[in-house]
């Protein structure tokens, strides 16, 4: 027997809760600078109700080769990488019209 969605009520299989959530939600992407002057790029504005927060932070640390955490629904990610964030974002599906690069 295939388990069903809490939230659309469709199987598994066939769910497409999280794919509607990626296109509709307002991502920030950001440079933050913490202690010795070190930058981090942080992904703010995920839902973690729809979203595996934990494994979006280890693909995206994986795919830039940098190291990073997350840290209160926040993905910080060690270095400046602004730009390729928003282009991995995309590729993993979501909508490039809402991330937003600062």
């Amino acid at each position: 027997m295939t388990d069903i969605c809490d939230t659309c009520g469709l199987p598994k299989d066939l769910c497409v809760c999280e794919s509607i959530a990626k296109e509709s939600q307002t991502i920030e992407v950001r440079l933050e600078q913490k202690k010795f002057r070190k930058n981090y790029t942080v992904v703010a504005g995920i839902d973690q109700k729809d979203i595996d927060i934990k494994e979006l932070g280890s693909k995206l640390k994986a795919k830039l080769a940098c190291g990073g955490t997350v840290k209160g629904g926040n993905i910080e990610l060690q270095g400046d990488h602004r730009n390729r964030a928003k282009e991995i974002l995309v590729e993993l599906g979501f909508a490039p019209e809402m991330i937003v690069v600062k």
